[in-house]
């Protein structure tokens, strides 16, 4: 995206702030109306959990043609159909959390399956808790729940106001900022309901690995009684505001200048804003696509599954959550961790949260395991899956969870052809 591009971009989103500001008559909503549809796409773009627009691919096929696509893809997606034993944990303000077990199956699960995640005996009773990312819910953890399912215990819960989860009482009630502190207590709550006794392995990815990172400054004695072992995937233990999201200087200043304002007045006005993101439903999955993935042959039924992910993130919830971020800091929790079998994952293509985020994690774990992934963006868990699965899996051997690794073999294929699970 050239600078020009860029600023384009911010001074569009600043034309947003400025019509919200004009009133609540005829000519407000006009001007709302007129803008929502950039508006509409440079939220896309936080959604997708960056902070400023970037130039997008044009398809040579028809709107048409690609509205149809989608639906299609909608209708035939074999992704995010995998579901558990629902269960419901409250969070320190009422909030209401869903979560869902899957459990072990006799014998430790299918027995070809088993050998190829962990060699022939059972795994030893651990629990895995999966905790998804800004924007995300629980099914984005899709292909390592179909490896693991049946194999070992699962559990996988939707953040506040994502997924099935009901919205932030604290948030929607009180006007509370949301808090990536207040997001461990909600870990905490989900642990307690879901996993009241047993070892635990904690898994998360970019704003789920901050909350893990939260439970850990909150709990430390949680972290050092029961975790066995800890996944950090995609995600950064601070300085998140120094992130440039692939823009040039002149784009993410200008960004920066104006975002709090635009974020806040697209919170107010979410019902107009909802509009603008249909109706660039196009530039919306380019921005994702861009976001989310760095190689060039995604499947597309994985594209449009992440990009129905995040498009069901209402507005008001991604201006919610963003300001969080900024002050996000717990690199001094990282201490929590030193002292058991930690993974640290990352695609060298992420461009929200950068590879070198997770470098610095392990820079604070020397006996971490770091694994950066080629041709791989900030969804690599949808990505490459076979890669993430495997180091879990290995995870999980060096834990003393299981008795010996083994490769994932077919698990993880990213396929649309292939089976949900």
């Amino acid at each position: 995206m050239s600078e020009s591009s860029a600023e384009a971009v911010a001074s569009a989103a600043t034309a947003v702030v400025a019509a919200s500001a004009t009133g609540v008559g005829a000519g407000a909503a006009g001007g709302w109306r007129r803008a929502t549809g950039i508006a509409g796409a440079a939220i896309g773009v936080i959604a997708a959990g960056a902070a400023a627009g970037v130039a997008v691919e044009r398809m040579t096929v028809g709107r048409g043609m690609r509205a149809k696509a989608r639906l299609a893809l909608d209708s035939a997606g074999p992704y995010g159909g995998l579901r558990g034993t629902p269960g419901k944990a409250y969070a320190d303000d009422g909030t209401e959390l869903y979560y869902e077990v899957d459990d072990v199956e006799p014998q430790g699960g299918p027995a070809g399956r088993r050998r190829r995640l962990f060699g022939r005996k059972a795994p030893l009773p651990v629990t895995v808790v999966f905790s998804h990312g800004y924007c995300l819910n629980q099914d984005s953890w899709h292909f390592q729940r179909a490896a693991l399912r049946g194999v070992v215990r699962t559990v996988h819960w939707d953040q506040r106001s994502h997924g099935r989860s009901g919205r932030g009482n604290a948030q929607t009630g009180d006007g509370v900022p949301v808090t990536i502190d207040q997001l461990g207590r909600d870990l905490k709550a989900v642990v307690d309901a879901a996993v009241p006794e047993g070892p635990i392995v904690l898994v998360g990815h970019s704003m789920g690995g901050m909350t893990v990172m939260a439970l850990a400054a909150l709990y430390p004695e949680l972290i050092r009684e029961r975790v066995v072992a800890t996944a950090f995937v995609g995600t950064s233990s601070g300085r998140l505001g120094e992130v440039n999201f692939g823009l040039p200087v002149a784009g993410v200043n200008a960004v920066r200048r104006v975002l709090p304002q635009i974020l806040k007045a697209l919170g107010q006005q979410a019902a107009l804003v909802e509009k603008g993101r249909r109706a660039t439903a196009d530039l919306f999955a380019g921005i994702i696509k861009r976001y989310s993935f760095a190689s060039r042959d995604v499947d597309p039924a994985v594209a449009r599954f992440a990009e129905r992910m995040i498009e069901s993130t209402p507005i008001d919830v991604v201006a919610e959550f963003y300001p969080a971020f900024t002050d996000h800091d717990k690199t001094e929790a990282l201490a929590c961790f030193t002292d058991m079998p930690v993974l640290v994952l990352a695609g060298i293509g992420d461009l929200v949260t950068p590879s070198e985020h997770s470098e610095a994690i392990a820079d604070m774990l020397p006996d971490a395991e770091l694994v950066l992934v080629p041709d791989a963006g900030h969804l690599v868990m949808l990505e490459h899956p076979e890669a993430v699965t495997d180091r879990l899996a290995d995870l999980l051997t060096r834990a003393g969870a299981v008795p010996a690794g083994a490769t994932v073999g077919g698990y993880g294929d990213t396929s649309s052809a292939a089976p949900p699970g």
